[in-house]
């Protein structure tokens, strides 16, 4: 049998650093009734103003709609029984899924994330609903015909393939609806809704050694934790024999009956609260457990402030959900300006940026989502040298005297020095920053050189006149400064 040990030999694969940015998918049956509480803001906010009880009351993830229709006094419940009356089971999504998913084009898409500048794809094979996104051997044990009447899972991998991107799969692992219907209410029930059924663990592993036999994905991005009597030593150390430039992610902690019973104890109660909102603020899902071994860490709606030497991947949706929710106004979403500003604080620090998409029911991208995709890829068609395939440097970042940020980045003998937001000068001064007196330095997208002078500690560039009205403008400074790097 594998141990851990053994696991964390595996090291992260070039091709995740240098790929930079992927494409999240939250598709599911929430995708029918697309409602959220959408005016409380986004998930830390919501757990700061409302504590855990009042998040998962007013959950502002629609893909959640399950839990929270089943929590009493919800606004999602309110909203369900307006809308489709006493009585309507949440199952009763499932015809109008399948009907609406015969519209769907897996290369429309597919085309999207690579217009986009995305280099990898990750879909949601299966939400806490437990609705499964292709034909599976091993079918639901307790709803019949629980699964998409189309191969998902099969017909967007071989698509998104086919344009040259990378194919992950999320699953979630320890929560499962379908196996346990009491709903989450707080922290301590989110700890503790994991089946502990040797059952459940079975069609876990089973669905996992299935999506990795039928759809050779290169992530494994699990989620919450994995059951307890899991056999996840095995599953990775298979995945990673078979797929050596494959990695995993960092939530497949184990919430044993021995933990569950010790959270009967107030004060580990507490602590785990604690944890849990540490999580929120940088650390990602769960409860902020990290499990025995992982590739990378995955904060979520959340980023590190400093350079990690771990790698990491920050996730998020574009507005306030993952799953589509019809209701978030437009101010919920990222404008361009948010998404370059934050995707290149991200890389600056060692991180990926796991963007989500969470399309309608019949699979059409929301066109505000789109258009910022889209928006995205034109930016780094002329930036993208400057983040794909580059490292750290020995500091993130700097700024102007002019008061604005810059961030940094490096690749073989260059840095590149990216200036976040539109210049109102002829020329800015970057602080703490001198280069070699051969050095030249270009700004991405125009041809000519740019002047310089080193001023004192400082660095002065005269910039081009005609400036181009963009999120962020990345200088190419050849040779990088000789000092010792990150």
């Amino acid at each position: 049998m594998p141990d851990y040990k053994s696991l964390r030999k595996h090291e992260v694969p070039d091709w995740f650093h240098d790929a930079k940015f992927g494409i999240f998918i939250h598709w599911s049956l929430s995708s029918v009734p697309a409602f959220a509480v959408a005016d409380k803001g986004d998930i830390k906010e919501t757990i700061k103003t409302e504590g855990f009880s009042g998040h998962f009351k007013n959950n502002p993830y629609a893909e959640w709609y399950l839990n929270s229709l089943r929590i009493k006094g919800s606004p999602t419940q309110k909203y369900h029984k307006e809308t489709y009356g006493e009585g309507f089971s949440y199952d009763e999504f499932v015809p109008m899924f399948n009907e609406a998913i015969k519209k769907w084009d897996p290369n429309k898409m597919a085309d999207v994330f690579k217009k986009a500048g995305a280099r990898y794809v990750v879909l949601v094979t299966k939400h806490h609903d437990g609705f499964l996104l292709w034909p599976s051997k091993y079918p639901n044990p307790h709803k019949k015909n629980y699964f998409a009447s189309r191969d998902i899972v099969g017909e967007l991998t071989t698509a998104v393939k086919s344009k040259g991107l990378k194919m992950g799969f999320y699953y979630s692992g320890a929560l499962d609806w379908t196996f346990n219907e009491k709903p989450i209410k707080d922290m301590i029930s989110f700890v503790t809704n994991g089946s502990l059924d040797p059952e459940y663990a079975e069609y876990v592993d089973k669905h996992w050694y299935e999506l990795i036999d039928n759809y050779d994905p290169i992530i494994l991005w699990n989620d919450i934790g994995y059951p307890p009597a899991g056999k996840d030593r095995e599953l990775i150390a298979y995945f990673y024999n078979r797929s050596p430039e494959g990695l995993i992610n960092d939530r497949w902690f184990k919430y044993s009956k021995t933990i569950r019973e010790v959270l009967k104890f107030r004060q580990i109660k507490d602590a785990i609260k604690g944890m849990a909102k540490q999580a929120m603020a940088e650390g990602g899902g769960g409860s902020g457990l990290k499990p025995p071994h992982c590739d990378y860490r995955t904060p979520e709606y959340a980023q590190f402030s400093k350079i990690k030497k771990f790698k990491w991947e920050s996730t998020r949706g574009i507005g306030n959900s993952f799953g589509y929710n019809e209701m978030e106004p437009e101010s919920n979403y990222l404008t361009l300006e948010e998404l370059v500003h934050m995707f290149v604080d991200i890389v600056s620090k060692n991180g990926n940026l796991l963007l989500n998409v969470g399309p309608m029911a019949d699979g059409t991208i929301p066109e505000i989502q789109r258009q910022l995709l889209l928006g995205f890829g034109e930016w780094l068609e002329i930036n993208g040298e400057g983040l794909y395939g580059t490292r750290p440097w020995n500091r993130a970042e700097s700024q102007t005297t002019e008061g604005q940020e810059v961030r940094y980045t490096q690749k073989g003998n260059a840095l590149y020095a990216i200036l976040l937001g539109i210049p109102n000068t002829n020329s800015i001064t970057i602080k703490n920053l001198n280069v070699e007196p051969e050095a030249k330095i270009n700004l991405l997208g125009q041809p000519n050189i740019i002047h310089w002078q080193n001023d004192g500690e400082d660095l002065i560039l005269n910039l081009p006149e005609n400036l181009p009205d963009a999120p962020a403008h990345t200088f190419k400074i050849t040779p990088k400064p000789a000092i010792e790097l990150f």
